[in-house]
């Protein structure tokens, strides 16, 4: 059994990494969590060190939406960390609503392969967005996320409560949006981690395998999204 071990803590950043034998990291960002009394705890475990990768768990204690200040130089260090010890060819950011952002916010910073980005928010502390008010009420208005170039995006989002997130992302070469008919904000993570599909998204997604990442989806009842002409 692999442990996790503490590379970096710089509130409100906590990063925890876990050592594999594979050239591939994953880096897992952690949504706001059950708890707001505690730090968020560590999210896609099993699917992050599968195939004995290496991987880095990052949590925002103060659900800043990685816009607390430190956010890259902490993401920084704890990459160089870990480098100092082995060689890391591809790595992939991978997270939900909070935690798929803050991906996002990373792609801005390290050299991604690829993002994962489950149910992420456009705009999350817009006024006509009340769901995550508790945090966002100190966020500016106008924070976005990013869609950097560069790194491959693949998208997800349930249409049964997050269609009016979900139309705001804008169109980006190098960018696959896959939207759930029969999934919300809150359930489309689970959906896919119970059909055991997380792994196979990783591993499709590091490899550059579009095809095979949206067969995984469209399986599972995704559907790309398609834009007007």
């Amino acid at each position: 059994m692999r442990l996790f071990e503490t590379l970096v803590t710089r509130p409100p950043f906590h990063i925890q990494g876990i050592a594999g034998g594979s050239e591939d990291l994953v880096i897992a960002f952690a949504s706001i969590g059950h708890d707001p009394s505690r730090a968020p705890s560590p999210e896609f475990v099993r699917s992050a060190t599968a195939r004995d990768r290496s991987a880095l768990f990052v949590m925002d204690e103060a659900r800043s939406w990685a816009t607390a200040e430190g956010f890259a130089d902490t993401l920084r260090d704890a990459l160089e960390a870990l480098q100092a010890r082995q060689k890391i060819s591809r790595i992939l950011a991978i997270g939900s609503s909070m935690g798929a952002f803050a991906a996002l916010r990373a792609a801005q910073t390290l050299p991604l392969t690829a993002v994962l980005a489950i149910s992420p928010q456009y705009q999350p502390a817009a006024k006509w967005e009340p769901r995550w008010r508790e945090w966002t009420q100190k966020l500016p208005e106008t924070l976005t996320a990013p869609l950097p170039q560069g790194p491959y995006l693949c998208l997800m989002h349930g249409l049964q409560d997050d269609a009016a997130q979900a139309t705001l992302f804008p169109p980006q070469k190098g960018c696959d949006h896959v939207l759930f008919a029969q999934q919300a904000h809150a359930t489309l993570a689970p959906h896919l981690k119970a059909r055991g599909l997380v792994e196979g998204l990783i591993d499709a997604a590091l490899s550059q395998d579009r095809r095979r990442l949206l067969r995984i989806l469209q399986g599972a009842g995704g559907k790309r999204r398609q834009l007007p002409r």
